[in-house]
């Protein structure tokens, strides 16, 4: 349990600065609240009635970037523990990450193939 008490108490003192934080915000803060502060913020344009005819919809290729950003970003990430363990892995910890490169290099060239890449 010795080893253990460090981190609880790091994450003890973490929790106790976020609700201080927070407690300290909700009684120092300014309490003047009008309909301009508890609107929506929507990006500085103002909000319109929804029509009937005219429906607002945003391109899927916004989504599509954002996804990928994600799956590259977190597959990236994966090499972190191998870069930190790389004398203790060995070849078999080489091998394992050349595959993984391989693979990742692969989806990427798929994509850019694909023209996911290209902003249109």
């Amino acid at each position: 349990m010795n080893v253990y008490a460090p981190i609880l108490v790091l994450g003890a003192i973490a929790a106790a600065f976020a609700i201080v934080s927070v407690v300290i915000a909700s009684i120092v803060g300014p309490k003047r609240r009008n309909a301009a502060k508890l609107a929506a913020y929507e990006c500085g344009i103002e909000p319109l009635p929804p029509a009937a005819d005219m429906v607002q919809r945003f391109p899927v290729k916004y989504y599509l970037t954002a996804m990928l950003f994600i799956i590259f970003d977190i597959e990236i990430v994966f090499l972190y523990p191998w870069a930190v363990a790389s004398d203790t892995l060995g070849w078999f910890g080489l091998l394992a990450v050349a595959l993984f490169i391989v693979n990742v290099s692969v989806a990427y060239a798929y994509e850019w193939r694909r023209g996911g890449l290209r902003w249109d």
